[in-house]
């Protein structure tokens, strides 16, 4: 992939797709001649599909809307090349040592982030703390951001995975960071979508509750 404006329109499909053309040439400063012309050129590479989605409310009216998603080949372009060395180390571990190591494995791997953002991440204040991770995220790869979930609490997304084949195949990748989660941000969370189970995004809840609150209600 170039590093031109064709890389910064994928760029932004992984991040915040799936996305309309409209939005990416707001977000861009680009024509929509511009835009879409980026858009097929990545839709023949197989980089981004289509996708409609009907405005809400309106059954069976109103034009569907287009939008773009990343493909697991765009994915790919974004530094994959070890997720397929990954699996097969995990594969490995699990044939000579059994799930369980598979498991410490990947608690092994997640304990060096806590480490780095439990001091700081105390030290903020709590409704801080989920753009914190976010950040923290971003800057390993992994394209997160933060957002105030409808239901309460908040949402951190992660739109990038760089073990996602991986993680389809040992879940424990997936339930270890979960974990990771909880305990920085110190609240319950909840895995609601995952790139490995074939979503578009990670997507975590995170509860409103502290884990020291439900503690002390549940005495």
């Amino acid at each position: 992939m170039d590093s031109g404006t064709r890389a910064r329109v994928a760029r932004l499909i992984l991040e915040h797709g799936p996305i309309t053309a409209a939005a990416l040439g707001e977000r861009l400063g680009l024509t929509p001649a511009a835009v879409r012309r980026h858009l097929d050129a990545l839709e023949a590479e197989g980089m981004i599909e289509p996708r409609t989605m009907r405005p809400r409310g309106q059954r069976g009216r109103g034009r569907p809307a287009k939008l773009f998603a990343i493909t697991d080949a765009g994915r790919s372009a974004f530094e994959h090349a070890y997720d397929d060395l990954a699996g097969s180390a995990l594969r490995f571990l699990a044939e000579r040592l059994g799930e369980e190591a598979v498991s410490d494995f990947a608690r092994s791997q997640v304990k060096g982030l806590v480490e780095r953002l439990e001091p700081v991440m105390s030290a903020v204040p709590a409704d801080r703390r989920v753009q914190m991770l976010a950040e923290a995220l971003s800057a390993e790869g992994y394209a997160a951001s933060a957002s105030k979930a409808k239901s309460g609490g908040d949402q951190l997304c992660q739109h990038h995975c760089p073990v996602a084949h991986a993680a389809a195949e040992f879940p424990q990748l997936c339930e270890a960071e979960t974990e990771a989660f909880a305990q920085l941000l110190g609240t319950p969370v909840q895995r609601l979508a995952t790139i490995a189970h074939g979503d578009g995004v990670c997507t975590t809840h995170v509860s409103p509750v502290r884990i020291r609150e439900s503690k002390e209600t549940g005495r």
